[in-house]
């Protein structure tokens, strides 16, 4: 797109904090007073509400998802990869506690979406996380679990809390404080909850 980069830039840093506040209900009108320009000159950058709503999708989801696969992918034993992903993705969600919301609404609304990206950035190596599950199996250390359960298992533990938050808030009586010394108790506690789980005779109780 021509133009000045500034002003561009300004739009899409606008755009990011309207749509993460609001949602895909947000009005292009929103994103023009949040950037402090002329609707028209909005139009001129991103043509349409979708296309600008997909420009910062992509944005967000590339700041997290190619470093989540990065710590599965690796040499990270089963046990360093649960606690670093435990980490490094509540600290995530902590600074940008509406992203689930609106990844979930791309998820529903615009899955190829994903896709595309996915094909882009890659994917979890499921092979070499299978290949760990049984190692930690044969040694005793671990119940056996298809690879894309513990995944999911782990991704729904870490993200859960932000995307039932206003029920969190309701229910346990948090305010805003409170729940981000939540999430932060939720660092040291998570991983070894997680792992737990899975260690032999963990279900016979």
């Amino acid at each position: 797109m021509a133009g000045d980069p500034t002003t561009e830039e300004r739009i899409f840093d606008a755009a990011r904090r309207v749509f993460l506040q609001q949602g895909p209900q947000a009005r292009m009108q929103d994103v023009a007073v949040e950037a402090g320009i002329t609707q028209s000159l909005l139009h001129y950058y991103y043509r349409s509400r979708d296309r600008l709503f997909e420009a910062v999708f992509r944005k967000e989801a590339s700041r997290l998802i190619p470093r989540e696969i990065g710590i599965l992918n690796s040499d990270l034993s089963i046990q360093e990869k649960v606690e670093t992903i435990v980490d490094d993705y509540l600290d995530f969600l902590q600074k940008n506690p509406h992203l689930p919301s609106f990844v979930a609404y791309e998820l529903n609304y615009h899955p190829e979406r994903l896709q595309e990206f996915m094909r882009s950035v890659g994917k979890p190596d499921l092979q070499k996380l299978s290949q760990q599950i049984e190692s930690c199996v044969d040694e005793g250390t671990m119940m056996p679990i298809p690879p894309e359960q513990f995944l999911v298992n782990l991704l729904s533990l870490c993200v859960f809390p932000f995307i039932a938050r206003p029920m969190l808030h309701a229910v346990l009586g948090f305010d805003d404080d409170a729940f981000a010394g939540f999430i932060e108790d939720r660092k040291d506690h998570l991983p070894s909850f997680f792992l737990n789980a899975l260690r032999p005779g963990a279900d016979s109780t």
